[in-house]
């Protein structure tokens, strides 16, 4: 489904990634882990076009899409749940649900996928007319991710959905993530500093250092990696 071929991705002069290569095959969980500024972030905004490659190529269901505008992209199948969740906080949690649907015209579909968001998250739909930042943390993040649904994507990008929640919420927020991938076919790209939750969550992973790909390996034999598990799984 999406296939990265050597990227090299800027800020500037600062290189973030080094020759990044990545396969994701559709249906699957695959996660991405890494030391904070690895690069994990950028990779995803490499794919959602919001900082593209300066060298190399991404595509998607065989279209190139690293010299696409973001729009066109999330046109396309993909859509995003930002790190730090980026809701707009003046709006309610319907206008920003609405937000996630902007490019989509069939009205039934997106009633459909309003209802879905609502049974996943049932805390959204009691809260559909509050303003985004009064939300808690992890309502906040549960409308980050309905949002990217909202946008109806093959493939679904998740930046750092553990971060600041309460562990209760964490394992609620994968719970979840797994019933995306499983009930509504969506294939999943996660990043994530919480390695031991995502390599659980995952079929494959993806090791990155200093902006290049360190290891690759199914999530159970990466669990297993004496080196992973020293560096990020605290055993």
């Amino acid at each position: 489904m999406l296939r990265i071929v050597d990227i090299h991705t800027y800020y500037g002069n600062i290189q973030a990634l080094k020759g990044v290569s990545i396969e994701v095959a559709e249906g699957e969980i695959i996660t991405l882990i890494g030391a904070n500024g690895a690069g994990k972030t950028t990779t995803l905004m490499s794919i959602s076009g919001v900082v593209p490659p300066r060298e190399g190529e991404i595509f998607f269901l065989n279209e190139p899409i690293h010299n696409q505008s973001p729009d066109r992209i999330v046109a396309m199948g993909i859509s995003q749940a930002p790190e730090g969740r980026r809701i707009f906080p003046g709006l309610t949690v319907r206008e920003n649900l609405d937000i996630g649907a902007f490019l989509r015209k069939d009205k039934d579909g997106i009633r459909k996928d309003l209802e879905y968001v609502f049974d996943l998250f049932p805390i959204l739909a009691e809260r559909r007319g509050q303003a985004g930042g009064t939300l808690s943390g992890g309502e906040q993040q549960m409308l980050a991710i309905s949002r990217a649904l909202m946008a109806r994507p093959k493939l679904m990008l998740l930046d750092e959905p553990s971060l600041g929640l309460a562990p209760i919420i964490v394992e609620r927020i994968f719970d979840i993530i797994r019933k995306i991938n499983e009930e509504h076919g969506t294939t999943i790209f996660l990043v994530e500093q919480n390695a031991n939750m995502a390599l659980k969550l995952a079929n494959r992973g993806y090791v990155m250092e200093n902006g290049i790909i360190t290891l690759v390996d199914s999530a159970a034999r990466l669990a297993a990696n004496e080196d992973v598990k020293k560096a990020y799984l605290g055993i």
